[in-house]
């Protein structure tokens, strides 16, 4: 079965996703050997300097404060903000209630292979693009990293999600890269487990890329196979420069993928998958990972509601050490903003909750500001004021330990307390 064709690619962009394609499978076997070819290295336009120096605009994060103006590439305008917005308003993903897996790379060392991954070949470390911590895969921009757990082969639920940042640039001295999901499950005889991969192929020089994608169908036949051109001149597409948004989410059979809230991959019936790793050749810097997070399948709200008497949940996000919602929180947004048009009668405290990374004075201000932010989101979706209110919990009230990554990941969380 050879990998589809890109669309517009050379015979020698055909050979390296072969290439690609070998090394998946090598992947899925654990043969963790030397399967670097040279030939890789003729593709790329050349290695990226590291960059370890923390940007303007982080450092304005942590003492949340604005840039100014022209200081980041990656900082949207307002139109651009709106457009995301709508993206994700109009978005049928459902983030997962439960989170199995999470990491933002925050307290990892520069340099230093990130403790919460595996290695399964290349290389890789954590780096610094745009102000974040990622997975940075340096030395030639080869390397395959799974999520450190307990069962590496069966880590995923029957109903999952799992999400990620990207970060792309333009540029003709960028060179090319392919950064790709594989999923597999160790009982399926066919391609030595692999269910399915989807490369994120970027090209230099043309402001454009690939997502491709290859599916296994539960019972046999033709795999499912598709191509989504990306252009970043085109006003529909649903890629940007600097950090794009991803998210898969999987339900018994049905996989979907989306950028930026814009769904591009819809396969009804898929094999299903019990584990992934990140596959990534190329220029190391514009194929970073930042944010990764892995949760089960969502429970409808009002089920949530009426069990519990509130909501938790881990789908309503912000920047770093502001109070700016993320786009991505448009999602859940919408979904309270539904529920509660449907519930003329319910009424919600909107409460904030921080981990305990920072000191009282900074996160109890914080999570007040970001309980209000969403109570004004919930007003422009139409929600009348009077039914909200908003409390800022800060870091007192934990439901987990602070002293793990996955505890401090469920202590940085919003509850919609029925009132």
């Amino acid at each position: 079965m050879a990998l589809l064709a890109l669309v517009g690619g050379t015979a020698d962009a055909q050979n390296f996703l072969d290439r690609m394609k070998d090394r998946a499978k090598d992947a899925a076997e654990r043969n963790i050997g030397d399967k670097v070819e040279k030939g890789v290295n003729d593709l790329l336009n050349g290695k990226m300097k590291k960059d370890t120096k923390k940007s303007q605009e982080a450092e304005a994060e942590e003492t949340d404060q604005e840039p100014a103006a022209g200081e980041s590439k990656a900082k949207q305008a307002p139109e651009a903000r709106k457009k995301a917005a709508s993206n994700y308003a109009k978005c049928d993903f459902v983030p997962g209630d439960e989170i199995i897996f999470e990491d933002t790379f925050e307290h990892e060392k520069l340099g230093e292979f990130p403790s919460q991954w595996d290695l399964m070949q290349g290389y890789a470390e954590v780096g610094e693009v745009d102000g974040r911590k990622v997975i940075s895969f340096t030395d030639d921009g080869f390397g395959d990293v799974q999520p450190l757990m307990k069962d590496q082969q069966r880590f995923l639920p029957d109903v999952f999600t799992v999400e990620y940042d990207v970060y792309v640039e333009t540029g003709e001295d960028i060179g090319e890269h392919v950064l790709e999901i594989c999923f597999g499950n160790p009982d399926l005889e066919n391609w030595n487990g692999m269910v399915g991969w989807a490369p994120y192929w970027f090209r230099s020089g043309d402001n454009g890329s690939n997502l491709t994608w290859e599916f296994h169908k539960p019972n046999g036949g033709d795999n499912v196979t598709g191509v989504k051109e990306l252009y970043m001149e085109s006003k529909d597409t649903p890629q940007k420069e600097g950090w794009n948004h991803f998210a898969w989410s999987f339900n018994k059979r049905a996989l979907k993928g989306y950028i930026n809230g814009v769904r591009v991959v819809n396969i009804p019936n898929a094999k299903v998958p019990s584990h992934f790793w990140f596959h990534h050749e190329g220029v190391y810097k514009y194929g970073c990972i930042s944010n990764v997070r892995i949760a089960k399948g969502a429970v409808p709200l009002y089920d949530r509601l009426m069990n519990d008497g509130k909501i938790i949940t881990y789908a309503i996000t912000f920047e770093v050490g502001k109070a700016d919602l993320k786009p991505e929180s448009m999602v859940e947004i919408g979904r309270i903003a539904k529920l509660m048009q449907e519930n003329p009668a319910l009424e919600f405290e909107v409460q904030g909750h921080c981990d305990a990374s920072g000191s009282d004075k900074v996160n109890d201000p914080l999570s007040q500001k970001r309980a209000e932010a969403i109570v004004a989101a919930l007003v422009e979706q139409g929600i009348a004021k009077a039914r909200l209110s908003a409390v800022g919990k800060g870091s007192h009230q934990p439901i987990a330990t602070n002293s793990t990554d996955e505890g401090r990941a469920k202590n940085r969380r919003v509850e919609f307390v029925k009132k």
